[in-house]
């Protein structure tokens, strides 16, 4: 199967399991904490060690399949977080601590920042 395919069922998959368990969370949790979001982070980055942990040990063979369907696709459509998580961790097993926290720093500030800029574009001033 192409790789657009794989990441794109597969990303269809995690976006409709993120949307379920969100609102799931939230028929419990009415509260203006985000608990369904920071819940889906937390279990897509333990997802994505798992997958990840798992592919290079049991499925040598099916690994790039694999790795894009359910790494890019289902866990990068659950949360986008775990891809982040995982591109941290690869960096920091490689001894490259200084990239590491410059991506963690960068994503950090940069993203948010970007998301309160594109709302203060949209809302005429006003986040």
């Amino acid at each position: 199967m192409p790789a657009v395919l794989l990441v794109g069922l597969g990303g269809a998959l995690g976006a409709m399991a993120r949307y379920g368990f969100g609102s799931v969370v939230s028929r419990f949790w009415q509260n203006s904490f985000p608990l369904a979001i920071l819940l889906i982070n937390i279990i897509g980055a333990v997802a994505m060690g798992i997958t990840m942990g798992l592919l290079t040990r049991v499925m040598p063979a099916w690994q790039e399949e694999a790795r894009l369907f359910l790494a890019v696709g289902i866990l990068g459509g659950f949360t986008t977080f775990s891809s982040f998580s995982l591109d941290t961790v690869v960096l920091l097993e490689r001894g490259q601590w200084a990239q590491a926290l410059l991506y963690v720093g960068l994503s950090v500030v940069v993203c948010v920042a970007g998301l309160y800029l594109g709302l203060l574009m949209t809302r005429g001033g006003t986040a």
